[in-house]
């Protein structure tokens, strides 16, 4: 027999919090045939069960999930298999979160502004054992290191980061406590890290650094 076998498709686990979102990528992933998504996730915990069971070759992660960030589970994907290739794939177009995923130790980042082809060209590219930032953020995050200082959040914790980015949106210490399911004073006590951490005596000067790294710009 002198036929080739048919390649397998790349096998990816698909993590968001809206079902809606997350049957659009599925379409959009599998319609040329070269990508499976053998999986699908609305949370941290249950992407990781799905990860240690399946063992996908990508995993396609949005930062923003309930409970614990996609930037958390990917470090805990990372400790069970530490050459697990993480694509994360965010709302966020601020270089800080880009940069952040990065850190953490993901593959590639793809803001869902892009055009649909992007994030198939990203799995591939990450299948291939490359990582993929694409073009604009790129620049985005070469031009931010020269007016800011790249170094100034490294120093947060996951944790740290999601309340300080929700601090940024305007939500309360209450609202904050609710979407990451901690107690009030839990958030409080972070809050009071993230000033002394980033030289802020007060609230106001807080969301100040915080628009300094780039989060001035969120929204809810």
């Amino acid at each position: 027999m002198t036929g080739k076998s048919a390649k397998q498709p790349i096998s990816v686990l698909l993590v968001d919090d809206h079902a809606v979102v997350r049957e659009g990528y599925r379409r959009l992933l599998e319609r040329q045939g070269e990508i499976a998504v053998v999986a699908e996730a609305g949370d941290a915990s249950t992407a990781h069960a799905l990860f240690c069971r399946l063992n996908p070759q990508i995993v396609v992660m949005d930062i923003t999930l309930p409970g614990t960030s996609g930037i958390e589970a990917l470090r805990r994907m990372l400790l069970v298999k530490p050459e697990t290739r993480v694509l994360m794939f965010s709302m966020h177009e601020e270089p800080i979160f880009a940069r952040r995923a990065l850190q953490a130790g993901a593959f590639g980042y793809v803001s869902k502004s892009s055009a649909p082809n992007v994030l198939v060209q990203a799995v591939l590219c990450v299948a291939g054992g490359k990582k993929y930032l694409d073009a604009e953020m790129a620049r985005s995050l070469a031009f931010r290191d020269l007016v800011v200082d790249p170094a100034a959040a490294d120093g947060l914790s996951a944790r740290e980061f999601e309340v300080l980015t929700l601090l940024a949106r305007g939500q309360s210490i209450d609202q904050i406590a609710q979407a990451l399911s901690l107690h009030s004073k839990t958030v409080a006590n972070h809050q009071s890290a993230l000033k002394k951490k980033l030289g802020a005596t007060t609230a106001i000067q807080l969301l100040k650094r915080a628009a300094e790294l780039g989060l001035a710009r969120i929204h809810s």
